[in-house]
């Protein structure tokens, strides 16, 4: 019964996510590009319903920025990864892969600056 009730709300959660989204970031086809080819190596762990998590998916929605989600309550192997590589499991969660190196940053509104800061600045 719970897991219904669960699903249920994740799906208006995520439907109203959607419907109020502002409109993202406009660039040329160019710098979208670059944009994408620089976003490859970046993984956001969260979990639905998380209202941080939330706050930080607008923002990279905002940013229109493509992120691979991952999410840590759906999915057991992104759980442990979250835990093994970035040494605890909380959420939202940026992993960045870098050449000879992994950094992970915690905290939405971290998360959020670092992603403006990189790729232009977010409305809010």
């Amino acid at each position: 019964m719970w897991m219904k009730v669960r699903d249920g709300l994740e799906r208006l959660v995520l439907s109203a996510e959607r419907l109020t989204r502002r409109r993202p970031m406009q660039r040329s086809a160019e710098q979208q590009a670059a944009v994408a080819a620089a976003t490859r190596h970046l993984f956001l762990y969260h979990s639905s319903l998380c209202p941080y998590c939330i706050k930080t998916r607008r923002a990279i929605a905002r940013l229109d920025l493509p992120i691979a989600l991952r999410d840590t309550k759906r999915d057991p192997v992104h759980h442990d990864a979250l835990r093994d590589g970035g040494g605890k499991v909380q959420v939202p969660c940026l992993r960045i892969d870098e050449p000879g190196t992994t950094r992970f940053i915690y905290e939405s509104n971290s998360i959020i600056a670092y992603l403006s800061e990189r790729f232009g600045a977010a409305r809010r």
